[in-house]
């Protein structure tokens, strides 16, 4: 079977050190978190950054010291910024660190209602990011909430707007988007064509079972603190490494390889 690209969102912009104790927040706690995450498996991290009081922030500085961090203690991971930013951030500040030049960033395909937030993205604020990640040679990941996003996708690969090969990861579980019931990342799938890839990130609850059904159906697998803080029902996760020994673990039992982050590389042109 085809190897499994996974990710590993480590910090996010919502999860806080009173729920998660181990949630890495300085670029020295990062560069930690993802050294060990490579170690258990993971080929790309999933980069949001804070300031040092744990808030959440966008300034390209900040995000140069995680993700020099990083490069010096895990080199060759495939290093993958948000330009989601916190719910509420300006467009402009969301797309600041893009400058950086990472090898991939997320770009979100539509506006939705993230629990009691407005999580906003105007479609000619869509096709702004998408044009800047060219201009950069960022290789977008399309996050996608519900299915009506992935057409959106289409229409800016139709237009140009977007290059191939495709990259789309379905984010399931978010109150206000879709949840993480199977029949829904079944769905999600059966829009995709031969030569696009995909993943998911299940939040809270959905991440391990949508995880599994990622493996058999041949898709990648997001885990992390972003999504999750639990390793079962209740116990709370010791690192973001555990979820990927995990993943890794259950991907060799279903005979499934993990990619390393060269392999990754290739597998999405990220060259």
């Amino acid at each position: 079977m085809n190897p499994v690209i996974i990710t590993c969102a480590i910090t996010g912009a919502e999860t806080t050190r009173e729920k998660q104790p181990n949630l890495p927040i300085t670029p020295k706690e990062q560069a930690e978190a993802a050294e060990a995450c490579v170690k258990a498996g993971a080929s790309i991290i999933h980069l949001h950054v804070r300031e040092d009081d744990g808030s959440p922030s966008q300034r390209p500085e900040r995000f140069k010291e995680s993700i020099d961090a990083i490069r010096a203690r895990a080199p060759g991971v495939i290093i993958q910024i948000s330009t989601g930013g916190a719910v509420g951030e300006s467009i402009e500040n969301r797309a600041r660190p893009l400058a950086l030049k990472p090898e991939m960033a997320s770009l979100n395909l539509g506006t939705l209602n993230f629990g009691d937030e407005v999580f906003l993205n105007h479609p000619k604020d869509i096709e702004a990011f998408a044009l800047q990640m060219q201009k950069h040679g960022v290789m977008p990941e399309l996050e996608v909430y519900e299915a009506g996003m992935i057409e959106t996708g289409f229409r800016l690969a139709k237009k140009g707007v977007l290059k191939g090969p495709l990259h789309f990861q379905f984010v399931l579980g978010v109150p206000g988007g879709m949840s993480g019931e199977p029949k829904n990342l079944a769905h999600m799938v059966s829009f995709m064509p031969e030569g696009t890839h995909w993943g998911v990130a299940g939040v809270g609850r959905y991440q391990l079972p949508l995880a599994v059904q990622a493996l058999v159906q041949g898709g990648h697998v997001r885990v992390g603190f972003e999504d999750n803080i639990f390793y079962s029902k209740g116990v709370v996760a010791k690192s973001n490494a555990e979820l990927v020994a995990r993943i890794t673990r259950i991907a060799g039992e279903l005979g499934r390889p993990v990619a390393t982050p060269a392999e990754a590389r290739s597998i999405l042109g990220i060259f």
